[in-house]
């Protein structure tokens, strides 16, 4: 888009949105500069996979009212189509961030004027929850407000099909297509969030929903009838981020036994602005330090986080005086060791066992996997496609062929009672966890040791480029488009097997991502985001020990970051 049209769709919206003042005078201060309106303005917020997801603010570019509006109206036009004039339901669900409640009510409004019955949290409620609400209550759809572990600027628009996944490539397409034929000021319906009610087309989710959704919950537990092999004295530090998880998480550790469990104050509440963790993503370290100085105060054996939607889980563990930060797939390998030993030993897996894993997450999973007889299928990154081979396997009546599933992104699941990461889960299979080796003599590092004493060590890193807007869109593609036209994209790298996924691959549908296993056991992705404007580089080095595989996942990354800053 040229900058002519861009000031054009700026000036009409100053004169559609007149009566709205907060939207009027964030308008007009974008009027002296011409580069805050373009990038607010140069295309329409992409609609995919993961929905929406973008900074707040006035523009085409960016989550507000109406751009929520839109897609709203663009969903339930992809409703009554789909499912050919049926009555549909459609579940509701947000999350703490600026403006989510606000998103959810707008949402609800659009769907319920057109036809739509909506079920709306009462409360904000987790990204788990919404995927269990779906399949409860037999809604065609699912929409969750939330941008997950993005900063506190960000906020996002995540659909649901009825079958309680995310919803699939084709599905988005479908739904974009319905978006792309609307004025955003013309032809979305809408009635006010009051009238919904009043009306009977939205109503709020039980509590009995809730309480049945945290019954499952409990249901994953491992401990059994092995009381004697679990010391629930263990002391944990937990920390929500100022999101969603402090009612869920709280309530599950304590019902199952439980009591040492100390919320860290600071980050107790909800609160979209996050004002002790900027970024509220457990995978980093800013986000933990605070959970982690409240361990060393209190000499706990654990710090837990959940991120906003609660749908990831990061970890911080004892290792002497000090506390390591565990990456995902760190944890996650903690955990399927963990799940598989404990099934295994209680006769609880099936014939064909099954664990899933994205094409990022670690290689040593399978190896691991494997050691307990637990056969390991790779699917394209992002937790949908885990949910979405579950529901696969529901449909073959196989769904006790399920174990456990991870993403190196810190998102874990145990059970196909939800088709989404569950960090309510998460966080009572670690505590599990940490109560069983506790109870053994030794801390959830040491075992991680053993692991990697029995089965090798491994190092996954990922790294982040950032390239903001317009330009750095372009600039993505282009690198992308190179590297699939090298022949040798890794110079001085014996490449054993080049992957491109971007028409498919092994099954997989397309993707944009491109895969290189080197003669060293090393592997190398790069992909773009699906929800940030961020190249991401995953590597994985085998080597003898931890100071060697830092040696080689550095030379690594020098070589590929000077490949893409050239």
């Amino acid at each position: 888009m040229d900058k002519k049209q861009v000031m054009e769709r700026y000036i009409l919206w100053k004169s559609k949105v007149s009566g709205d003042r907060k939207a009027t005078l964030e308008l007009e201060e974008m009027a002296e500069d011409e580069k805050k309106i373009e990038d607010a303005f140069y295309r329409n917020l992409a609609f995919g996979t993961g929905g929406l997801r973008g900074v707040l603010g006035m523009g085409t570019n960016r989550m507000n009212r109406y751009t929520v509006a839109k897609a709203s109206q663009g969903l339930a036009d992809y409703l009554k189509k789909h499912f050919c004039g049926k009555p549909c339901k459609a579940a509701v669900s947000y999350d703490s961030r600026i403006c989510s409640e606000e998103f959810a009510k707008v949402t609800a409004g659009v769907l319920a004027a057109n036809g739509i019955g909506v079920c709306l949290y009462r409360d904000l409620m987790p990204t788990p929850c919404l995927s269990y609400a779906v399949r409860k209550l037999g809604c065609e759809a699912g929409v969750m407000i939330t941008a997950s572990h993005n900063p506190a600027k960000y906020n996002g628009y995540k659909v649901y099909g009825d079958d309680g996944c995310q919803i699939t490539t084709e599905t988005a397409a479908a739904i974009l297509k319905e978006i792309e034929k609307l004025d955003l000021f013309e032809d979305v319906e809408e009635i006010s969030f009051d009238e919904g009610m009043g009306s009977g087309m939205i109503s709020y989710i039980s509590d009995e929903v809730i309480d049945s959704y945290l019954a499952e919950v409990k249901g994953q537990s491992v401990i059994g009838a092995e009381c004697q092999k679990f010391d629930k004295s263990v002391s944990v530090v937990y920390s929500p981020l100022n999101g969603t998880g402090l009612y869920p998480v709280t309530r599950v550790l304590s019902e199952c036994g439980f009591e040492d469990i100390f919320v860290v104050p600071e980050q107790e509440k909800p609160d979209g602005n996050f004002p002790t963790c900027p970024y509220p993503n457990p995978e980093i370290d800013e986000a933990m330090e605070l959970a982690v100085r409240y361990a060393g105060d209190r000499g706990a054996e654990l710090a837990i986080a959940t991120d906003p939607d609660c749908d990831r889980v990061g970890i911080a563990v004892r290792n002497g005086e000090d506390y390591v930060l565990l990456s995902g797939n760190e944890t996650g390998l903690l955990l399927l060791d963990f799940v598989c030993a404990r099934k295994k030993e209680s006769g609880l897996l099936s014939e064909d066992p099954v664990f899933v894993k994205t094409i990022v997450t670690t290689g040593l999973a399978e190896v691991i996997a494997a050691s307990y007889g637990v056969r390991t299928v790779n699917v394209l990154t992002g937790f949908k496609f885990i949910g979405e081979y579950i529901g696969m396997l529901e449909q073959e009546n196989r769904e006790g062929d399920y174990v456990f599933g991870f993403e190196e992104s810190c998102g874990y699941l145990s059970g196909g009672y939800v088709r989404d990461k569950d960090g309510v889960n998460a966080a009572l299979l670690i505590c599990e966890m940490a109560a069983f080796y506790k109870a053994a003599g030794k801390s959830l590092y040491e075992r991680l040791e053993e692991l990697y004493r029995t089965y090798g060590y491994c190092l996954d890193t990922l790294h982040s480029y950032q390239f903001e807007g317009a330009d750095g869109a372009a600039r993505m593609k282009e690198i992308m488009r190179q590297l699939r036209e090298r022949k040798s994209p890794l110079e001085g790298e014996r490449i054993l097997q080049s992957l491109d996924y971007i028409r498919g691959l092994d099954g997989l549908p397309p993707s944009d991502v491109l895969q290189w296993k080197l003669d060293d056991g090393c592997c190398v992705v790069l992909r773009p985001s699906g929800t940030e404007p961020k190249l991401k580089l995953y590597i994985s080095v085998t080597a003898e020990n931890s100071k060697m595989a830092e040696e080689r996942e550095k030379r690594l990354t020098d070589k590929i970051e000077k490949m893409l800053y050239h």
